[in-house]
């Protein structure tokens, strides 16, 4: 999830320099939205992976 959130970054950025500012908004926006999902789930599956065993 996080290298997604990277390749839209790196695809804002591109995008950015050669002047498409309507498609380097929406890959950030597309960038933000993924990396916080995967911190997210980062969180939650470390959580989870922490559990005593039985």
């Amino acid at each position: 999830m996080l290298g997604w959130a990277a390749t839209f970054l790196i695809i804002a950025l591109i995008a950015g320099v050669l002047g498409f500012s309507g498609i380097a908004g929406t890959a950030v926006n597309i960038a933000w939205i993924l990396f916080v999902i995967g911190l997210i789930l980062a969180v939650v599956f470390g959580l989870l992976g922490r559990r005593p065993t039985v």
